[in-house]
């Protein structure tokens, strides 16, 4: 009996006290949509004589919103705004918008699970606790869902005249879709900018029927076409598709090939024995100190493998010089040039967030989930090392 008690009083008192926080919440709201509209109307509530008022209120109110602790019932002032470019117009709150229904965590929570594999039909339930006795119909995160897809269209043909864009990795990732009732692994073409600042920003992506050097093409085209300029340096994976497309639409523009490719292709042609020799060999090229000091340690591995492992030295000279390009630029940056792991890390975060739903069901349906994890924050991409020598550094002389 005691303990039931005891459990009956602990109950008691989280409800008293999510109640005492829903009201504060409530009283916090309130209070800061007035001091906004007294910041618009220049004039505090009943305050008279004000020369330069840019309205009157209006009464008030009342409006629900849906937020961490339930629905809030909200007593919401209103005015008459008398400015020259809003004569008549009504005041509208844009710390709570027109027609607003839930805070914006509880859409962020929403999409959260969704981007995050939840069937839809699982949402409010997983939610129960977050959204508590606040109403939410079939069709809210099918709303959420649209928009996301009104914004991936509005960002895929958005302009790109403006970037100032220094760096680019490219690289292309399979993702499993549903094509013509069949599940279908398709190539998902990406482009990730590192700009003046050092930010990386996701510029494009797009699903081809394979990593061609026309499917590149058309999609280096398409970033040109929206006025993306051409950038000093293009940090790839060593597709040849793609290589061939970078010399035709931005032939000035240096070329880095990814390290970690080359070594993974270097050790698929050594025997299993000498794979940790040859790890160690090839990573006195990439941590080298300078340049000179890289060259030397090249020609010493090609030396000792060229009769051991001939197709080890061949597939070394096939990257040739463009797997030292990132020695022309400050050493700040070495090792964020070298290879595409920037992108990388961003493909290895978007098949973790799809493997729980299998196939996605269109190659459209993919594309968005992609963005949206992105655009929402759920994936976040990191500056780039050395950022701060990245807006005055050159490329230096080979």
């Amino acid at each position: 009996m005691g303990d039931d008690s005891s459990t009956s009083k602990v109950a008691h008192a989280r409800s008293s006290l999510m109640e005492l926080i829903h009201t504060q919440i409530r009283r916090t709201i309130e209070e800061v949509l007035e001091w906004e509209l007294s910041a618009t109307l220049s004039a505090e509530r009943y305050q008279r004589g004000v020369s330069n008022r840019g309205g009157y209120r209006n009464g008030r109110r009342r409006r629900r919103l849906s937020g961490p602790t339930g629905e809030v019932e909200l007593t919401v002032p209103r005015a008459i705004l008398n400015q020259p470019a809003a004569e008549g117009r009504e005041w509208s709150s844009r710390l709570l918008p027109r027609y607003q229904r839930r805070m914006v965590e509880i859409d962020q929570a929403l999409v959260a699970a969704y981007l995050a594999g939840t069937n839809t039909r699982k949402l409010k339930g997983a939610l129960a606790p977050l959204l508590r006795a606040t109403p939410m119909s079939r069709s809210t995160v099918s709303r959420m869902v649209c928009a996301l897809k009104q914004q991936f269209e509005q960002w895929r043909q958005r302009e790109l005249a403006g970037l100032k864009l220094k760096y680019l990795y490219l690289d292309g990732f399979s993702m499993r879709v549903r094509r013509d009732g069949k599940v279908v692994s398709s190539p998902v073409l990406a482009a990730v900018a590192v700009l003046e600042g050092g930010h990386k920003q996701l510029l494009a992506l797009e699903m081809a029927g394979s990593e061609s050097a026309q499917s590149w093409r058309d999609f280096l085209d398409d970033l040109v076409r929206r006025g993306l300029r051409a950038p000093t340096l293009c940090i790839i994976d060593g597709n040849p598709g793609l290589r061939r497309a970078l010399a035709e639409v931005w032939p000035t523009a240096a070329i880095q090939r990814c390290q970690v490719h080359k070594l993974r292709n270097l050790l698929a042609k050594a025997p299993q024995h000498s794979r940790q020799e040859l790890t160690r060999d090839y990573h006195r090229i990439s941590y080298a100190n300078s340049l000179r000091q890289a060259r030397l340690h090249w020609r010493a591995l090609v030396s000792k493998w060229r009769t051991r492992c001939p197709a080890v030295v061949t597939s070394l000279e096939e990257g040739g010089q463009e797997l030292l390009t990132y020695f022309r630029f400050p050493a700040t940056q070495w090792r964020s040039l070298r290879t595409t792991n920037a992108i990388e890390r961003l493909n290895e975060e978007f098949r973790r967030r799809v493997k729980t739903q299998g196939a996605l069901p269109g190659e459209h349906a993919a594309l968005v989930l992609l963005f949206a994890l992105v655009a929402t924050g759920q994936i976040r991409l990191r500056k780039i090392d050395g950022f701060p020598q990245l807006a005055s550094s050159q490329q230096l002389a080979a």
